[in-house]
């Protein structure tokens, strides 16, 4: 699903205009994306968890040389789904 559908789909479903759906859309990428920068936690109930996770440097290898090479620790965003989502994907 792209985002126009999205917008379609939540101004049929809550009767909205589709630009105010799409601003709806986007105050809530918005907000998970602000919370994720400052380490917090997002739970939609019936959808699931959005949080960061901190990811220690390791050393790799360069697949061209072989040479061994240290990736720089980072940061990750983890989405972990609600119950009610995996019960309706499962039957």
């Amino acid at each position: 699903m792209k985002i126009t559908e999205l917008v379609d789909h939540i101004a049929s479903a809550a009767d909205l205009s589709k630009a105010d759906a799409r601003k709806a859309v986007d105050a809530l990428v918005a907000a998970v994306t602000d919370a994720a920068k400052a380490g917090d936690e997002v739970t939609i109930p019936d959808l699931g968890k959005f949080k960061t996770k901190d990811v220690p440097a390791r050393e790799g290898r360069n697949p061209a040389t072989g040479a061994t090479i240290t990736i720089a620790a980072s940061r990750k965003l983890t989405f972990t789904p609600a119950k009610a989502l995996k019960d309706s994907l499962n039957g």
